[in-house]
């Protein structure tokens, strides 16, 4: 069965722009152009949308998506196990974040007591899932799966009073971060600054020793996931910034007899 660009966008539920879109950056094409010039959808087409529009629910990008869906290597009927089990591992999710509403309301009334404890238990394994699904690849190929799992047992052992401070700590470094850029030299005492308040905050994570503080400088940097969000919340520029504040901050410590480093400027 083919369908007409209209046609398409009402069955699967997405703008007929959002598929123009698609068309344009080589994630969807269609089957064929009518000799009038519209774009016609085959079955073919139709199955690549919903595999789209799963990776979508997970919160990949498009361009990560459009690697997956057009490798050599994609198989639908694997690909779908793993929407399937991704989607299960949510609804879990979804399913305690909905009990600890319920719990709390019913504490609130009274009618159930409930600890301040468990009350955020369930958003701190929400933070871990979320920050899995986005970052959970690139960073277990970079530190290794012991490392990461130890950091996530870490963050889900924090207590409130942890938490709220880890949350303040990474507030104040946008801040300073931002008064850090205007004076245009990432070695600046106000840098150096960030970057110890950077140090305490990674230790809510996990330990990060030198090398693993330059490597996690040099991802915010490489990966534009990262990037995004220091140039969105802080400044233009902020993640590069921060990049080379923190090998300017190593480089202070160390000479280069006993310590190398590389931040490459880009």
């Amino acid at each position: 069965m083919e369908y007409t660009i209209n046609n398409l966008s009402k069955l699967a539920g997405v703008s007929t722009r959002t598929l123009r879109y698609y068309d344009e950056i080589g994630l969807l094409k269609p089957k064929r152009i009518s000799s009038y010039g519209y774009r016609i959808y085959g079955e073919e087409e139709v199955n690549l949308l919903q595999q789209i529009l799963f990776y979508k629910e997970l919160d990949l990008p498009l361009e990560k998506i459009k690697s997956v869906i057009h490798s050599e290597e994609f198989d639908c009927v694997e690909a779908l196990h793993e929407h399937k089990k991704n989607l299960l591992e949510r609804q879990k999710q979804i399913e305690k974040l909905l009990n600890n509403i319920d719990r709390t309301l019913l504490s609130l009334k009274g009618e159930e007591e409930m600890s301040n404890k468990e009350k955020f238990e369930g958003f701190k394994k929400d933070i871990i899932k979320k920050n899995e699904e986005k970052y959970g690849k690139e960073i277990r190929e970079k530190y290794g799966d012991k490392r990461v799992n130890k950091s996530n047992k870490k963050f889900a052992g924090l207590s409130e009073e942890e938490y709220n401070e880890s949350e303040r700590i990474r507030i104040e470094i946008n801040e300073k971060l931002l008064e850090a850029m205007k004076i245009n030299d990432p070695s600046n005492e106000l840098a150096m600054e960030v970057v110890r308040l950077h140090k305490k905050w990674l230790e809510y994570f996990g330990t990060y020793p030198p090398q693993a503080h330059l490597n996690l400088g040099q991802i915010y940097v490489d990966d534009p996931r990262f990037t995004k969000y220091y140039d969105e919340n802080v400044k233009q520029g902020a993640a590069k910034f921060l990049s080379m504040s923190i090998g300017a901050f190593y480089n202070a410590i160390f000479n280069e007899n006993t310590w190398q480093w590389v931040i490459q400027d880009k």
